[in-house]
């Protein structure tokens, strides 16, 4: 199936029908969001991003599509999974200049606002550090919540119907990889701070070129997104400076 081209019958397909449930499915993952916060802050973000992926996921299949026409390939044969490797090493550079761009290359020319970490980041996982249970906790968040359902849905959903509401070409898709990262960076604001929603921003407008670049085929961007994570809460676990 084009995902570019799912028809009346199926999902909306003019503009004005694809922009109302984008918006209620991003309404309704940070709403989730909010009203989890309120009880179990920590782990708000990714119950409610799993919670909207199920949701969007019944929505979809009610009308006949699959998270297929999303990205998420049916992968056949074992030189279609190897090739997922390098593939996820070429994004890797995109993900290192991004970092680098925002974390050194900011501060460099006096945005100073880029050296400041959020107060939240610790508060959210400074019980990693020499903890197995809480590290393990946060791996297996990273496998779900993060690697999977923030490809799919911020890169594999987003990017796809919103290139479809900017009228499909290669502009629209631009476009649709621009706001997403927009949105994903907003994502993380409420923990991160300003510095964080820029550099995660910054992050999905990488991961969201290599998305178009791979042809939409999400599996790199998940391989390459949960071994980062996984890496950085090692780190964190391990305590190394």
């Amino acid at each position: 199936m084009d995902p570019l081209a799912i028809r009346s019958g199926a999902m909306p397909a003019s503009r004005v029908g694809i922009l109302a449930e984008v918006t209620a499915f991003v309404a309704f993952t940070f709403l989730s969001r909010y009203l989890m916060s309120l009880v179990l802050w920590r782990y708000a973000g990714p119950a409610s991003l799993l919670l909207t992926l199920a949701l969007l996921t019944l929505y979809m299949r009610s009308r006949g599509v699959d998270w297929s026409a999303m990205g998420l390939r049916r992968l056949r044969g074992v030189r279609a999974w190897l090739m997922v490797v390098p593939q996820a090493l070429l994004a890797l550079p995109a993900f290192a200049l991004v970092v680098a761009i925002t974390t050194i290359g900011g501060p460099a020319i006096g945005l100073d606002f880029l050296r400041e970490v959020s107060g939240g980041v610790e508060d959210r996982w400074g019980d990693v550090a020499g903890s197995l249970p809480h590290y393990l906790l946060w791996l297996a968040i990273v496998w779900t919540a993060a690697a999977f359902g923030e490809e799919m849905f911020f890169r594999g959903y987003l990017i796809t119907r919103l290139g479809a509401a900017f009228g499909g070409g290669r502009a629209g898709a631009l476009a649709a990889v621009f706001v997403s990262a927009v949105i994903f960076g907003y994502g993380h604001f409420y923990y991160q701070g300003l510095r964080g929603a820029v550099v995660t921003g910054g992050i999905g407008l990488a991961f969201g070129v290599m998305f178009l670049l791979f042809r939409r085929n999400l599996w790199p961007l998940i391989l390459l997104h949960g071994v980062i994570d996984t890496l950085t809460f090692t780190a964190l676990f391990m305590e190394w400076q």
